[in-house]
C-alpha cells in the first residue's frame, strides 16, 4: 500500500485554456481506451421478453422481465420498468439506465426505478457479471470479485470493461425500444454501479445525465481502505494514469450528478467536493449533493435532475 501512496495523479484538464482542455480531452480517451482493452465482438441481441406483469404497489408500473445476449457465450438479464398509459410513452419516453452495487443485483436498482417509472421514465436495469441471475460458484474465505479479476487477467480481459459492454449493450436495447426516445438516456448507478456508471457516460455519450452515488472521490483516498480495491473497478495500469475526477471531464458538457455522504470513508465526500469544482471550473453541469451516513444510496434529488435534464 506505500506504493500506492507515492503515484502521483496524473495531469487535470486545464482550466483556462480551450485549446489544451481539447488536447487533454484526445490523449485521455485513448489513455482510456487503452487501459480497457479489446471490446468483445457484437453479436446480435437477440432481445426477448420473458414475462410481463404490473408492480403490486399500485404505482401504474408494468415489470418486464428481459433477456439479451451480449457475447455469443454470455446473457444479460434484466428488468425493464414501464410507465402504464403516461403520455410521454406514446411520443417517445426519456429513459435511465439503473446499476445496481455489490449486492443482490438488479433488485436494488429496481427499488430506485419504480418510482422514476412512475414519474414517466422508462427504466431498464441488468444484472451486472456476478450478481443476481448471474451469480457464480464461489467459497466462503474467497471475494467472487477478485477472482473474477485473476482469471479475466490469464484472459487478457478486464471484468470492468466486460460489465461496461454489456451496459452499451443495455443503451442499444434502451434506444431500440419504440417506447423511448433514443436522444433522452440516463444512466445511475450506486458503488460498483457508480463506478459503471462514471466510466460508462466517459465512453458513451449516449448517456445525456449520469447521477453517481458512492463512488466519486479519487483513488489516492480510496487506496487507503484496503478492502475498497474491488477486482471489479480497477484496471490494469490504471494508477498515476486515470482519476476519478478525470473521467468526469469525459463526461463534460453532459450533466452530471454526484451523491456522498459524510461518513463514507471508501470515497470521501471533501475529496468528492474538490473534483466537483474542478469540473464546475471547466464548466461542466455538476450537482453535488451531500448527506449524513455512511455508504449508502440516498437518491434525493434525482428524479427531479432527470426530470430536468432529460425531461
Amino acid at each position: 500500500m506505500r506504493r500506492l501512496s507515492q503515484v502521483e495523479r496524473p495531469p487535470r484538464c486545464p482550466e483556462n485554456d480551450k485549446q489544451a482542455a481539447e488536447v487533454w480531452r484526445a490523449a485521455t480517451k485513448l489513455t482510456l481506451d487503452e487501459l480497457l482493452g479489446p471490446w468483445p465482438i457484437p453479436v446480435a441481441p437477440e432481445f426477448e421478453v420473458l414475462s410481463e406483469s404490473l408492480v403490486d404497489d399500485g404505482a401504474g408500473v408494468t415489470r418486464r422481465e428481459v433477456v439479451f445476449d451480449s457475447e455469443v457465450d454470455m446473457s444479460v438479464p434484466a428488468s425493464i420498468l414501464m410507465p402504464d398509459g403516461a403520455p410521454a410513452v406514446a411520443a417517445g419516453a426519456p429513459a435511465i439506465l439503473a446499476i445496481h452495487g455489490h449486492g443482490p443485483g438488479r433488485s436494488e436498482a429496481v427499488d430506485w426505478g419504480i418510482e422514476w417509472a412512475r414519474a414517466g421514465f422508462v427504466v431498464l436495469a441488468p444484472d451486472l457479471r456476478g450478481f443476481g441471475e448471474r451469480e457464480e460458484l464461489s467459497w466462503d474465505d474467497k471475494y467472487w470479485c477478485d477472482l473474477n479479476a485473476v482469471s479475466g487477467q490469464m484472459f487478457g480481459v478486464s471484468p470492468l470493461t466486460q460489465n461496461l459492454w454489456d451496459l452499451r449493450g443495455c443503451l442499444d436495447v434502451l434506444a431500440s425500444l419504440p417506447e423511448v426516445d433514443a436522444t433522452c438516456i440516463g444512466a445511475a448507478g450506486f458503488s460498483y454501479g457508480g463506478t459503471c456508471t462514471l466510466f460508462l457516460a466517459a465512453v458513451d455519450d449516449r448517456v445525456r445525465a449520469a447521477v453517481v452515488s458512492g463512488y466519486l472521490a479519487s483513488w489516492a483516498e480510496a487506496h487507503k481502505m484496503p478492502a475498497n480495491m474491488c477486482g471489479s473497478q480497477v484496471l490494469p495500469g490504471l494508477f498515476g494514469r486515470l482519476e476519478h475526477g478525470d473521467l468526469g471531464a469525459l463526461v463534460s458538457p453532459r450533466a452530471l450528478f454526484v451523491e456522498s455522504c459524510r461518513e463514507d470513508y471508501l470515497f470521501p465526500w471533501q475529496t468528492a467536493a474538490e473534483e466537483v469544482e474542478h469540473l464546475r471550473r471547466l464548466g461542466g453541469v455538476v450537482e453535488h449533493h451531500i448527506h449524513d451516513g455512511d455508504h449508502q444510496w440516498v437518491g434525493e434529488g434525482v428524479l427531479e435532475f432527470f426530470q430536468h435534464r432529460l425531461g
